[in-house]
Parts: structure tokens; sequence; C-alpha cells
């Protein structure tokens, strides 16, 4: 985005002035452990402009690669209680024997400022997302088969053995709630998977309730005739 110049979002043009008049959508996007969520969220935020990645603290052990504010906020228990008594989080969840929570603060800034922002998270923290943000647009990734999702939890070695068979054997009861999300994206292409999410971005920034200030000046234009 540039002061003053049109922006290409999917061949939508954009303004500065028009993002000013528009709030930011809170997208949520869940899927089991291995259904390439992750993968696909990075293609999201490399392609689409005006789009923001919500950072969630964790109590897990950080991954090889990963990096301390920018893929989560990694602490400890003591610190996420804490978070939890000053009512630092939209939501907060144990899963897979650690917590995670979302941080209100940064939400609410990248929505005000009329960016949309993901929020990556499990379906019972999605469950908990909707409930407060109603309006929140729901995406659920779903692998093409339980091989190829036990395959590729095989395939990136990241968990111990232990720790495999746990997301495995959750991935059954996750599959199911689906039916819970607005959006269903069936990841069998990863190429084709993230053009759908793109277009979801791109279909509910044009919906009548999310321009209504836009709409409004544009009125405003001709009322002056």
């Amino acid at each position: 985005m540039v002061n003053g110049e049109y922006i290409s979002s999917f061949n939508l043009p954009f303004t500065t002035y028009h993002l000013a008049l528009m709030k930011g959508n809170l997208i949520i996007i869940s899927s089991p452990s291995g259904g390439g969520k992750g993968t696909l969220i990075k293609e999201v935020l490399r392609a689409v402009p005006d789009v923001a990645y919500s950072i969630s603290f964790t109590t897990r052990q950080m991954r090889d690669g990963e990096i301390n504010g920018k893929d989560y906020f990694f602490i400890n228990r003591t610190e996420f209680k804490q978070l939890i008594e000053k009512s630092e989080f939209l939501e907060y969840a144990e899963v897979h024997g650690n917590f995670y929570g979302t941080s209100i603060k940064q939400i609410k800034r990248e929505t005000e400022l009329g960016r949309d922002i993901i929020l990556e998270i499990d379906v019972q923290g999605a469950a908990s997302v909707r409930t407060k943000v109603p309006e929140a647009v729901s995406i659920f990734i779903l692998p093409p088969s339980y091989e190829v999702l036990q395959n590729r939890l095989v395939n990136r070695a990241t968990e111990k053995k232990a720790d495999l068979n746990l997301r495995l054997q959750n991935s059954i009861a996750e599959v199911r709630h689906n039916e819970e999300f607005e959006y269903i994206v069936i990841n069998d292409d990863a190429a084709r998977a993230a053009n759908d999410l793109q277009s979801i971005i791109s279909a509910e920034r044009l919906k009548r309730i999310r321009q209504i200030e836009v709409i409004r000046a544009i009125l405003n234009s001709f009322d002056n005739i």
C-alpha cells in the first residue's frame, strides 16, 4: 500500500483512503496438525497485501527453524498464567499438552487499521473465538485423506513418536468439526489451496457490510451534485 496510489489485491483496487474507512476481518484458519495450514498461510501472507498474522503465545518447546516473536511467543507456564490474570488473551486453550493463547491487543490494532489478520488456531480455540467474535471469517483446511495427513506428519519429523501418535489420534475428532466453519479448503494441492484461501479473503473484502463507510463516502459525493 502506497499513499495516494492504487494497489492490487487480487486485481481489486483499494486506496489508502478506502482502507482507512474499512475495518479489517479476523480470519480464523484451523485444521488438524499436519493439515498444511502453516504452509498455505505463509503463501497468503506473501501474496496478499494488507494481511497480518496473529502471533500466538505458547508454552510448547520451540522447534528447529522457529523464531521467537515471529512464529510464536515462547513463554513458560508461569508467564502464561500471568497473562491470563491480566486478561491479555482473546482465547487460550491447552492443546496436545501445551497452552496456546491469542493476543487481544494485536488483533484489535490490525483490524482497526483496516488490515485483515489471520488467526491460526485449533478447533477448540476457533469455537471460543467464534463465540466472542461472531463476525469472524472461519476456514477449515481439510486434508484429502487420513493417509496423506499421516505421511505429512511422519515426513516433517518434528515430533517424538508419542507426540506424533497423539496428534494423529486427535485428528480423527478434529476433522469432524469442519461443519462448524463457513469455508472448507481441501488441501490436496498446495498451490490450488492457497489460491482458494486468497479467493475467500477477496470475497470477504467485497461484502457490503465491510464497505459501509466507503459506500457512504461515495454516495455523499453524489449528494453534492
